[in-house]
């Protein structure tokens, strides 16, 4: 059975640092790119940060450069999202995403709820 189980999230104030993380479980997690998503209320899902294996590259929404740093272990199955700087725009759901474009997989977590607010 196939899981994604994000943690890490909660109440920040601005100017503040997170550590998100999403452990898999269910599929062989080093074949896969990992994504962190996040969608805030009435707004669209929007990309937050990617990263392959094993090439390990990695990308960044525009408003993450320079902030949000995506990094990945494979023994433990789990990739991380360091955010630092933290603004209250950044307040929303993140999402973890694991793909695997060659065989058309895409698997999503639950979501961690991020809030920036004094």
């Amino acid at each position: 059975q196939v899981q994604l189980v994000e943690s890490g999230g909660g109440l920040v104030q601005p100017g503040g640092s997170l550590r998100l993380s999403c452990t898999a479980s269910g599929f062989t997690f080093s074949d896969f790119a990992m994504s962190w998503y996040r969608q805030a209320p009435g707004k669209e899902r929007r990309l937050v940060a990617s990263i392959g294996s094993p090439d390990i590259n990695t990308n960044y929404g525009d408003f993450a450069k320079g902030r949000f740093t995506i990094s990945r272990d494979n023994a433990n199955n789990t990739v991380y999202l360091q955010m630092t700087s933290l603004k209250p725009e950044d307040t929303a759901v993140y999402l973890c995403k694991a793909s695997k474009a060659s065989r058309g997989l895409i698997y999503w977590g639950q979501g961690t709820q991020v809030t920036v607010s004094s």
